[in-house]
């Protein structure tokens, strides 16, 4: 029996998981990207995929760290995202960091080689026709001002907003190595990574005071009038933002020395700056945490003053963007569709769930979703108590509509056990969180073959 496509907008993480869930089973999908033909403020390429902010995708351990779980229970859902993340993946510690050039064209390859797979270059401006009676719409958080207005006006509420920092990259044969060197933290390794991912900047006390007090003398990036009550989100506030809260809140955020050794001195320094690889190559490194919206000519003085730095060339300066979101928890029903208008339903970091991984997991629901739709089959929620389930769970009723934020996902989102001892919950947590998964995906019928 031929089915009718099912219509994804937006060609993002989200989006591209989405069209590759759906397309398994069967079922054509009509993948809708506007770029080209309509650029955004964020993007630099036409790829799929693209990433605009950092190329990590945080924490790959399983067994101690949520988002690690969510990579797990991705793979076993044969993730399009997971796969060509692990296939492009750069020394970054205990996390799963990309190349991003090369994760891109491996999204972009291997989806478009799937024989119903259609990828049309356009913008949709507006509410998509009547006769599309199955959408995904994961247009992120740059969805274009059309399709967002005519949401807005659908569904009489308005779209939440926060800004989303930019961090900038350095060329690595700009780096000083006679004061930085590589390290992780505690020497710890991950995936494709040796213990020694990170490149270090120490800075002294004093170093680090002329630091700061540059960074809060930098002239920043001007918000237009109707941006300037926009609230960021916490998970990725600017850098000179987080130093205004407070003289020493960079040493305990991104500059944190914890678990580094200075092997000029063999001691521990009062403040690093870290690096993270960006590309497979191991030509460029950005800076951890280092989201700014410093003007470009602040930004080059500023971090020149890092130790390490000082002769610093930039692929890339830091920017800011707005993003959007739904109020998911009001607006969107437990299987991701707009209760408004059933025949749509949203993924990715545009129903209000921050982050890489987040963004592209709901997409993964979302296909899953759409597709059993499509084959006529029931629609069984991933349960609560696993990283897929306790996501999904918070930005469709989990979370209070009133005050209602981008979150990443963590384990504060699952259900809490019963008398555990403190430091064996994540390991319950996380045996739990298997058990019921496997049992899932036994009973979902948008498992591919």
């Amino acid at each position: 029996m031929a089915h009718q496509p099912v219509h994804v907008i937006g060609g993002g993480l989200a989006g591209s998981e989405a069209a590759w869930q759906i397309a398994r089973t069967g079922v054509p999908v009509v993948l809708h990207e506007m770029r080209p033909v309509r650029k955004t403020d964020a993007h630099s390429t036409d790829g799929l995929a693209e990433l605009v902010c950092s190329n990590s995708f945080r924490s790959d351990d399983a067994d101690n760290n949520a988002v690690g779980l969510l990579h797990e229970e991705m793979r076993r859902c044969n993730s399009l995202i997971i796969a060509a993340a692990d296939a492009n993946k750069v020394p970054a510690g205990a996390a799963l960091a990309v190349d991003r050039d090369g994760f891109s064209a491996a999204v972009q390859e291997r989806l478009l080689a799937l024989p119903n797979v259609t990828l049309s270059r356009e913008e949709v401006a507006g509410l998509p026709p009547a006769e599309w009676d199955n959408v995904v719409i994961a247009t992120g958080p740059l969805t274009s001002p059309p399709l967002a207005d005519a949401l807005r006006a659908l569904t009489g509420e308005e779209s939440l907003a926060f800004f989303d920092a930019i961090a900038p990259i350095v060329h690595k044969e700009s780096i000083d190595f006679t004061t930085a060197w590589y390290q992780s933290r505690y020497d710890k390794a991950g995936p494709g990574g040796d213990g020694a991912d990170y490149v270090n900047c120490p800075l002294s006390r004093d170093e680090y005071d002329a630091f700061i007090a540059a960074l809060l003398a930098a002239e920043a990036t001007e918000f237009k009038e109707w941006e300037k009550d926009t609230p960021y989100f916490d998970g990725c506030l600017p850098i000179e933002v987080m130093a205004a809260r407070g003289h020493r809140t960079l040493a305990f955020g991104p500059m944190k020395p914890v678990g580094l050794t200075d092997p000029r001195t063999g001691r521990r320094p009062y403040a690093v700056v870290q690096l993270r690889q960006d590309n497979a190559l191991g030509t460029l490194y950005n800076i951890v945490g280092f989201q700014t919206k410093m003007k470009y000519g602040e930004q080059t003085r500023v971090f020149r003053m890092i130790p390490g730095l000082q002769n610093a060339e930039f692929a890339r300066l830091g920017g800011l963007h707005r993003n959007t979101f739904l109020n998911s928890p009001r607006l969107l029903d437990g299987t991701l569709r707009l209760k408004a208008m059933p025949a749509l339903r949203f993924a990715g970091q545009v129903t209000g769930v921050e982050g890489y991984v987040e963004s592209a997991a709901i997409g993964l629901l979302a296909g899953r979703f759409a597709a059993a739709d499509r084959h006529g089959q029931d629609i069984v929620l991933p349960p609560p108590t696993t990283a897929l389930g306790a996501l999904i769970g918070h930005i469709t009723g989990g979370a209070d509509a009133a005050s209602f934020q981008p979150m990443n996902v963590n384990f504060g989102l699952f259900p809490p056990l019963p008398e555990v001892r403190k430091h064996e919950r994540k390991q319950v947590m996380v045996a739990r969180a298997r058990a019921d998964f496997t049992g899932w995906l036994g009973q979902d019928g948008a498992q591919a073959a």
